[in-house]
C-alpha cells in the first residue's frame, strides 16, 4: 500500500446490468446482506457499503467496460463477453437468470411451418439476431454461407420478415408463444462475475471483489437449501441418521433431558418434503425447517 492511502476512500465501481437480469441481480445482492435503495429512479443506486460504488448499464456492454476500466468489475453473461471478446478476468460463475437458476440458450430458430431442419438449409438466407458475431462464426464453423443482420431487440416478431433468428431463450416459453420451432443451439450462456485485470492486481479491489464473490455465491447456493433441527432420543439416532443424506455431516448436541440429542442439518429443499415424514416416523420430534440466507462451503 502506498504510504498515506487511506483504503477508507477507496471505491470499487461495480456494473449492475440493466434489463432482464437487473431484478435478480439487485435480489441477489439484497440476500447476500446489501440493502440497495433508489434502483429503480437512478442510473446509480445506492447501497449500504461505502466501498462500493453501483452503476447500471445494458449487459450487453457490461464486458467492454470493464475491460476498458471504467468498472472495475461487474456481472454479465458469457455470452456479450464472447460476443464482445472482451479480455476481462472471470471471478466466478453465478448460476441466477431472469426466470430460474439454469443457464439461457441463444437458439437458431424458425416459423413452425418453415421448411429449414439444420442450419445447411439457410445457405445463402438472412439471420436477425443481437448477437451478430457468434452467430457470423457459427455459420462460419459449418461453412455455410448466410447474411447477419443486427436486430434491436423483439428478434421474434422479425422471424416472418427473415430467414431465421437467432435468439435468446430461458424457457423457450416465448418462442412457442410466437409459433416458432428451434432449429439448434447456437450458445449456452451463463452470468459471470467479471472484473478488470488491472483492477484484480490491485489489492484492495480484488480483495473486494473476491469477499463479493464469497457472499454471492453463499447466497445462491442457500436459494435451493434449507435448514433442518430435530430432537431424536437417543436409542433411536442410528436410524435416524441413516435417513439423512449421506455427503452431509449433522451436528449433534445434548439436551437437557440425557434421553435425547439434537439433530441439525442444511439439506436440498426438495429432499426436505420426503424426509420430514420419514424422520417422524423413526423417533424425531419437534422438526422444523427454516429459509437460509447463504451458505458458504
Amino acid at each position: 500500500m502506498r504510504k498515506g492511502t487511506d483504503l477508507s476512500q477507496r471505491v470499487l465501481k461495480l456494473g449492475i446490468p440493466k434489463g432482464s437480469l437487473e431484478k435478480a441481480t439487485f435480489e441477489l445482492l439484497e440476500k447476500a446482506g446489501f440493502t440497495v435503495t433508489g434502483q429503480d429512479r437512478s442510473y446509480f443506486p445506492r447501497i449500504d457499503d461505502d466501498e462500493l460504488q453501483i452503476i447500471l448499464l445494458r449487459a450487453q456492454e457490461m464486458s467492454r467496460y470493464v475491460a476498458d476500466g471504467v468498472l472495475d468489475a461487474g456481472f454479465t453473461g458469457h455470452d456479450w463477453i464472447v460476443e464482445n471478446g472482451s479480455d476481462v478476468h472471470e471471478v466466478c460463475e453465478l448460476a441466477y437468470s431472469k426466470a430460474t437458476s439454469n443457464p439461457t440458450r441463444w437458439v437458431l430458430a424458425v416459423p413452425s411451418e418453415s421448411s429449414v431442419q439444420r442450419a445447411e438449409d439457410l445457405r445463402d438466407g438472412l439471420i436477425a439476431t443481437e448477437l451478430v458475431n457468434a452467430t457470423r462464426r457459427y455459420f462460419e464453423a459449418k461453412g455455410v454461407n448466410v447474411k447477419v443482420e443486427f436486430s434491436w431487440g423483439a428478434t421474434e416478431v422479425k422471424a416472418r420478415l427473415v430467414d431465421a433468428i437467432v435468439e435468446l431463450t430461458e424457457t423457450g416459453s416465448s418462442l412457442r408463444a410466437n409459433n416458432l420451432r428451434i432449429v439448434d443451439t447456437i450458445m449456452v450462456s451463463t452470468t459471470r462475475f467479471i472484473a478488470n485485470r488491472d483492477a484484480w492486481k490491485d489489492e484492495f479491489k480484488r480483495r473486494k471483489i473476491e469477499n463479493l464473490a464469497i457472499l454471492l455465491r453463499a447466497a445462491i447456493d442457500a436459494r435451493t437449501r434449507v435448514g433442518m433441527k430435530m430432537n431424536v432420543p437417543k436409542a433411536e439416532l442410528a436410524k435416524v441418521l441413516a435417513l439423512l443424506p449421506a455427503e452431509k455431516s449433522p451436528t449433534i448436541s445434548d439436551l437437557a433431558d440425557r434421553q435425547y440429542v439434537a439433530v441439525e442439518i442444511v439439506i436440498e429443499d426438495k429432499v426436505e418434503r420426503e424426509l420430514v415424514p420419514l424422520l417422524k416416523r423413526a423417533g424425531a420430534s419437534g422438526i422444523i425447517t427454516y429459509p437460509l440466507n447463504r451458505v458458504i462451503h
